[in-house]
């Protein structure tokens, strides 16, 4: 007990928790498996490596926002909205997140824009990429208030790192016209090196009314369109089709 004590303190000093919440565990199967010196530290060293990466994954999801419903594994594929399962999978390999190609999911209410969005945002923290979601107006507070106070400031630096920002309902209200140039700013900063989903009910050629300025919504509209693949989904609600109700359904 005195030696484990021992190497729980050193743990604590060299800041391995992995090891130290491990240790007893590595011990007593090294010694059921009479494993050598070599194959105990190496596992001994796995074991801290994994507590990092884990912790590290856990706080990428924290900063990543994804919604409640995120998981593309869960993906109603009996639901028509236009968008097969070998699409979906394709799109789940990321290649094109390493190839910096943006995404847009255009349609109505309902067909599936933001679970789309979020599904991938989430396979990407997963493999280890910088990604992130945020809605519109998160997007806009940011800039907003980002030279006035910190945490914004931390999240403009921690956006301008990412290999992915999803921006859900984009140009679903109208921006004000001081706004719309901060937006503009941060999309120019980093088109060439980040990925977007964009997630939208409007055709992009709308986007001028939304910033009330033709000139602003073309040049906007260029960078996210130069290395983009379009998919519209169609079909009606999924969330009017699977309403919930209080009551039980008194006709079965």
């Amino acid at each position: 007990m005195e030696k484990q004590q021992k190497i729980k303190q050193y743990c604590q000093q060299f800041k391995t928790t992995g090891i130290s919440v491990g240790i007893e565990r590595l011990v007593r199967d090294a010694e059921q498996t009479q494993s050598g010196f070599m194959d105990f530290t190496l596992n001994l060293l796995k074991e801290e490596a994994d507590h990092r990466h884990q912790n590290e994954l856990n706080k990428q999801r924290k900063n990543a926002r994804l919604p409640r419903y995120s998981d593309l594994t869960t993906y109603d594929y009996s639901f028509k909205n236009g968008l097969q399962k070998n699409r979906v999978n394709q799109l789940r390999e990321l290649n094109w997140l390493d190839q910096i190609y943006n995404i847009m999911l255009m349609g109505p209410s309902g067909t599936g824009k933001t679970f789309l969005a979020a599904g991938l945002c989430a396979d990407a923290v997963e493999k280890g990429y910088k990604a992130y979601f945020r809605t519109m107006e998160e997007l806009i507070n940011m800039l907003k208030m980002k030279d006035f106070a910190k945490s914004a400031l931390e999240e403009y630096k921690r956006l301008t790192n990412a290999n992915l920002i999803v921006i859900d309902d984009i140009m679903l209200f109208p921006i004000e016209k001081n706004h719309a140039v901060s937006l503009f700013n941060f999309i120019n900063q980093l088109y060439e090196n980040t990925s977007f989903i964009i997630t939208r009910n409007k055709m992009p050629a709308e986007g001028a009314k939304m910033l009330d300025d033709q000139v602003l919504a073309t040049a906007l509209r260029d960078r996210f369109l130069y290395k983009c693949e379009i998919i519209n989904l169609e079909g009606k609600s999924y969330r009017m089709k699977n309403r919930k109700s209080i009551f039980e359904d008194e006709s079965k």
